[in-house]
């Protein structure tokens, strides 16, 4: 059976529910493709909370979607050239075009015997599981730290794995060595540098055979928090003239990815959370629909990682742009005593990484007493390419993370400018 819409939604979680909602409001024929339940599930455990309250307390429905329009078709959609998709049996033609919305999956770690056993992923641990006497914690990224200070605090006995030298390894590396620092003092047992080769499970308790000085961890319960992956190769991307082995769909910054094909979400292989995947819904659905706007602004996505201390960070460390071949100079500024309105204890600092060249920042770390909230004006920076020599005269506030920023941005004034 074939048929026709405007457009086509594959994959129905947040970002995809999200586009064919407001396209469908738009008055458009939306079919919207999805083999799971609707609405996709929850991320990192600090963020549960905060996310059921920003849906309004629950999930979204079928009939939700009915009810704003769009047509919704249970099954796993594949591309079949260009504006079309597979169904099962079905075939439908998108009049404007298909939008890719498929996400990513949990990249399960190349562990001998780990297929076989109980593990939990990170959505395991918003599904009201029960609190464990121990944890194992494989991954040192965001999620694996949110989730290892988070159980330690609530009483598990943790120990954390990464395989890397260091915690958060796309972070800034004195991010990683904070966070490492606060995880011990919260009795997470942290190890950098094992890799995990070999998990058993007994039917009660979970034994890792790690590389180094401890070669056997056990625990009543194991969580792989190894990353996300995309999986290209049941899409049918090579329909389209797109490499089914690539990392993610590349997209421009319209959210196209070839005539009549946008993409959102994990899929594009582009983070910043939430309000990252809402911000690329929206410019798709502009688009979509031929409305003019700015492009997505990636280069500016904010990064917020939910210890304690508050990470936050944006645009991109001072390695990543050295790597880029960008001219950087970069500083650093401890978090001092506190000030108005702080408590005493607070740790952390901020970093700035500064394009030399063009003489605006194009990165920023806040680390520290709320440090996701400080982060905002830091991002404002990044995204409005606003020039260090106008921040560095700019009058900062009296708390002690406001003073760090200000102190950082002095340090990084040149002999003779300003």
């Amino acid at each position: 059976m074939d048929e026709r819409a405007d457009v086509i939604v594959v994959g129905l979680g947040p970002g995809g529910r999200h586009v064919a909602g407001a396209l469908a409001r738009a008055g458009l024929d939306v079919v919207g493709v999805e083999a799971e339940p609707v609405g996709g599930r929850s991320g990192a455990a600090g963020r549960v909370h905060r996310q059921a309250a920003h849906d309004g307390g629950g999930r979204p429905t079928t009939d939700d979607l009915a009810a704003q329009g769009v047509r919704l078709v249970r099954g796993t959609g594949r591309l079949a050239g260009t504006r079309r998709v597979v169904v099962d049996r079905s075939t439908f033609e998108a009049r404007r075009g298909v939008v890719l919305a498929t996400g990513a999956r949990p990249r399960t770690a190349d562990v001998a015997g780990l297929a076989a056993t109980p593990y939990w992923i990170p959505r395991d641990v918003t599904a009201g599981r029960e609190l464990p006497a121990s944890l194992l914690v494989v991954g040192g990224g965001g999620t694996g730290v949110e989730i290892a200070q988070r159980f330690a605090c609530a009483g598990s006995a943790v120990t954390l794995i990464e395989a890397g030298e260091r915690l958060l390894p796309r972070e800034e590396p004195e991010t990683g060595q904070l966070a490492a620092a606060a995880l011990r003092a919260d009795g997470v047992d942290v190890l950098t540098g094992a890799r995990v080769g070999r998990v058993e499970h007994d039917g009660v308790g979970f034994l890792a055979h790690v590389a180094g000085e401890q070669p056997v961890l056990d625990g009543e319960r194991l969580l792989v928090a190894t990353g996300r992956v995309v999986d290209l190769g049941g899409l049918g991307v090579d329909t389209v003239g797109l490499d089914p082995s690539a990392l993610a769909v590349p997209t421009d910054g319209r959210m196209r990815a070839g005539a009549g094909l946008w993409a959102v979400g994990g899929i594009t292989g582009r983070g910043g959370g939430a309000r990252g995947l809402s911000h690329q819904a929206e410019i798709a659905v502009r688009d979509v629909l031929g409305r003019p706007g700015p492009d997505a602004g990636h280069w500016a996505l904010p990064r917020i990682i939910c210890t304690e201390p508050e990470i936050g960070a944006v645009g991109l460390t001072e390695q990543q742009a050295r790597g880029l071949g960008v001219n950087v100079r970069a500083a650093l500024a401890p978090i001092a005593s506190p000030g108005c309105g702080e408590v005493a204890g607070g740790e952390g600092f901020v970093k700035l990484v500064e394009d030399t060249d063009r003489g605006v920042l194009v990165g920023a770390t806040a680390a520290g007493p709320a440090g996701g909230e400080v982060l905002y004006g830091l991002q404002v920076a990044v995204h409005a390419e606003v020039p260090v020599a106008r921040l560095q005269h700019m009058i900062h506030g009296d708390a002690a993370v406001h003073r760090a920023v200000e102190a950082a941005l002095q340090a990084l004034r040149r002999p003779g400018r300003g």
